[in-house]
């Protein structure tokens, strides 16, 4: 199944944007963001990715402090980008619960990573990390299932503007090392390819 567009009026504003983004009536179980200032709704992933969440998940349990959390739908803020993002998995310190309660500013989290399925791959590789690191994320993963050379997995950091730069990059199969605040080496070997 791909993901569904929904058409709105391009005159909004940010405000009312993420006004209808947060009263409309979704379909249980998806996942509705505002990419670029389109509001996108994706169907709940396979198992295969939710898999190769679960693995890094319960690895950064294991590193992060005890104020952090790891949240899987938890949205992001990126005004200047258009943007209400849900990454895959997302590393943060606790949010505080005075602000709203279906997002909090993307320059709070630490860590965010994406899984791309085939009818999303582009937005994790491109419009995504664009939104990412004009917040200023510190590191973005994106843990690519159908890279046009086979899987892989890569950690971007040293946001500039909209861009990151690679700080490293694994086939399926060899270990990828998450920096500190992590200090995390992930067995990509146990990554379901599909």
């Amino acid at each position: 199944m791909r993901a569904l567009t929904v058409s709105q009026d391009p005159e909004q504003s940010w405000d009312e944007l993420v006004r209808f983004w947060e009263e409309m009536e979704w379909p249980e179980g998806s996942k509705v963001e505002i990419i670029e200032g389109i509001v996108t709704v994706s169907p709940a992933p396979g198992l295969p990715h939710n898999d190769i969440t679960e693995r890094i998940q319960r690895g950064l349990y294991s590193v992060i402090p005890v104020h952090w959390g790891v949240y899987q739908t938890l949205a992001l803020s990126v005004p200047s980008r258009l943007g209400m993002l849900i990454p895959d998995l997302l590393v943060t310190q606790r949010p505080n619960h005075a602000g709203p309660d279906t997002h909090i500013p993307a320059a709070l989290a630490e860590l965010v990573v994406e899984i791309t399925s085939r009818s999303n791959a582009r937005h994790d590789r491109i419009t995504k990390p664009a939104a990412y690191a004009t917040a200023g994320i510190p590191l973005y993963l994106l843990v690519d299932r159908w890279a046009p050379g086979g899987p892989t997995a890569t950690l971007y950091g040293e946001p500039k503007g909209d861009v990151y730069r690679v700080l490293s990059a694994a086939k399926f199969g060899d270990p990828l090392k998450l920096p500190a605040p992590f200090d995390l080496v992930l067995d990509t070997g146990e990554f379901p390819e599909a």
